[in-house]
């Protein structure tokens, strides 16, 4: 019995020594393949790099950052990119609300359930357009510009009613920070929202073209008029860009924002509040009204926008956006359309269509 147990021994250590000159083996060709190709062990990496899907995933604990975003039809290849930029920027347990209109329904699902977003926490809200009878003005051709789906952000706490703080994008945005620190934008006491100011750092002298000064509140709305003179503000004060929100709706509750925004939307029709210049939409006005000195700000590399303008391949280097923790292509010219500035960045974020539905009318890379 002494000598089986020695040979059995005797048997375990060969076997030890065994898985150990074999290990060391296979560590050495480890070596020896990466001094012949320095690049091979980075492969994984790289392959993650130009296809951020590949990205193993890890469950997602903790509080959850709500975020809403609006779907258009025509539009949902933004949504997709934005949506793949989020998540796969931050590791924080993020949810999304997804506004769109009813019969967007089965092409957004369809897309979202046929891709690994399948997996992303997410909610598809229908939006009631009747919720603006009364209150867009019906002149033809103001009405051209206006689309629903824009005035979504103004009724963050009925979309999102279990949140006390929630963020707004717009859908030609892309994330490249961690939304964690979006989220986690500081604002003081009192204020319900934080927006990126126009005169910041970042996107300072946006001037859009043909639609006057639009840094400033004069840029938006009409002085001359009784409504806007009572409000005492100032007409040079600087505007604020209602892309990006981060909303306290606690605050957003208890002071009724919702109903102060669609009081003076309803005010508009009837007096026609609005800077004649306007370019953009109807829904900057309202907010900067409702939240004249009453919103804290957002770092400006959180909202580098302008990317959808003329010349933002010259306002930009390569080198800032892509130190840019959102870059938001707000302007005529969309990243999956017409040609626009740094569209390689939104394409890397793409994900196709599965109905092929949608497609991006041209990629290419680089400014202009």
């Amino acid at each position: 019995m002494t000598l089986r147990k020695v040979n059995v021994v005797i048997l375990l250590l060969l076997a030890v020594a065994f898985l150990i000159i074999v290990q060391r083996n296979l560590l050495n060709l480890g070596d020896i393949l990466r001094k012949e190709n320095p690049d091979a062990g980075m492969s994984l990496a790289f392959e993650s790099e130009l296809f951020p899907e590949l990205r193993l995933e890890s469950v997602r604990k903790g509080e959850e950052i709500s975020v809403l975003i609006t779907a258009a039809d025509d539009r949902l290849g933004a949504v997709v990119a934005a949506m793949n930029s989020v998540y796969q920027n931050s590791q924080a347990n993020v949810v999304f609300t997804i506004v769109t209109l009813n019969h967007t329904v089965d092409h957004l699902s369809a897309w979202l359930s046929n891709t690994w977003l399948k997996d992303v926490k997410y909610k598809i809200i229908v939006f009631k357009p009747e919720l603006l009878n009364g209150k867009i003005s019906k002149d033809p051709q103001t009405l051209e510009g206006v689309q629903p789906l824009a005035f979504a952000r103004f009724y963050l706490p009925v979309y999102i009613p279990e949140a006390e703080k929630a963020i707004y994008l717009d859908d030609d945005v892309i994330v490249q920070g961690d939304i964690q620190d979006l989220h986690d934008t500081p604002l003081r006491p009192g204020h319900a929202a934080a927006f990126s100011d126009d005169c910041d750092s970042a996107s300072a002298k946006g001037l859009i073209r043909g639609a006057g000064n639009q840094n400033n509140y004069i840029g938006f709305l009409d002085f001359k008029k009784d409504a806007i003179k009572k409000l005492g503000m100032r007409a040079n004060t600087c505007s604020f860009s209602p892309g990006v929100i981060v909303a306290n709706l606690t605050e957003w509750r208890s002071q009724n924002v919702t109903q102060q925004l669609e009081r003076w939307m309803e005010l508009n029709t009837q007096e026609d509040l609005y800077s004649k210049t306007l370019a953009d939409s109807a829904v900057a006005p309202p907010l900067l009204i409702v939240f004249y000195k009453r919103h804290s700000s957002i770092d400006p590399m959180w909202h580098v926008r302008h990317l959808g303008t003329t010349g933002a391949g010259k306002r930009y280097s390569i080198q800032f956006v892509k130190a840019a923790k959102l870059l938001h292509w707000n302007g005529h010219y969309k990243p999956w359309g017409r040609t626009s500035s740094f569209s390689n960045v939104w394409q890397r974020w793409f994900i196709p269509d599965p109905t092929g539905t949608f497609t991006p009318v041209r990629k290419h890379s680089g400014g202009d």
